[in-house]
């Protein structure tokens, strides 16, 4: 049986895995996914790791089609990723309405989960949220950083902590059992991220990719889309 790879950024784990049961069904090869951090998922493609599709940051994917790593024509957005807030499920929501309540949510938390702030979109962006809210120092020592969105929302899922918060992107809380979503990052602290797929110029299973492509972007996933977080 054929074998589709991908190296993926995490916030697109929850649609890949929604959409599998189908696309193998129809086609009859199975996935093969890799998901973490976008800048790691470049890093392993650029590092001559096999691939058929990549499911990056719209900029990281422009910039491997620049370079000849994807093919340029293959490129097809899935939809904008906002960056968001999670508490444990059961737990009361903070306000998270503007930075100062953000700021607040924050210095109240004694748990602060989020990912990689060097490779990660979520990461890096919201790393440069607490410095800009001047409380990075403040919570320094309550900061837990993981590899990806995924693993540090299950770590916030299993805290026995009294208070912990976390930060990732939207696609990532709400497919993680466990915990909820409070509400996106608010106005001045915002972010928003396109998310695309492209198929690499060696693949060797172009064609499956291609079905994917379709999947994944389709009118019919259209609600699956937005019930995973992509707008």
């Amino acid at each position: 049986m054929k074998t589709l790879k991908i190296l993926s950024g995490g916030a697109a784990q929850g649609l890949v895995d929604s959409l599998r049961p189908a696309f193998e069904a129809a086609t009859g090869c199975t996935i093969a996914g890799t998901f973490g951090a976008v800048g790691a998922m470049r890093a392993r493609l650029l590092a001559g790791e096999p691939a058929d599709l990549v499911i990056l940051t719209r900029a990281l994917i422009d910039g491997l089609a620049k370079d000849g790593h994807v093919a340029a024509d293959s490129t097809a957005d899935l939809g904008t990723v906002e960056t968001a807030v999670a508490v444990r499920h059961g737990e009361a929501l903070p306000s998270v309405d503007d930075a100062d309540a953000l700021r607040a949510a924050l210095l109240a938390s004694d748990e602060i989960h989020f990912p990689d702030p060097e490779q990660a979109t979520a990461g890096i962006h919201f790393a440069k949220v607490l410095r800009d809210l001047g409380i990075w120092n403040d919570v320094a020592s309550r900061l837990k950083m993981a590899p990806n969105g995924a693993t540090a929302m299950r770590a916030l899922a299993a805290s026995t902590s009294r208070r912990p918060i976390g930060c990732t992107q939207a696609t990532e809380i709400l497919s993680t059992p466990g915990i909820v979503l409070v509400a996106s990052l608010p106005p001045g602290c915002a972010l928003a991220t396109v998310y695309a797929c492209a198929i690499t110029v060696e693949a060797g299973a172009a064609a499956e990719a291609t079905e994917l492509v379709a999947m994944l972007t389709g009118a019919a996933a259209r609600e699956t889309r937005r019930r995973l977080g992509f707008i």
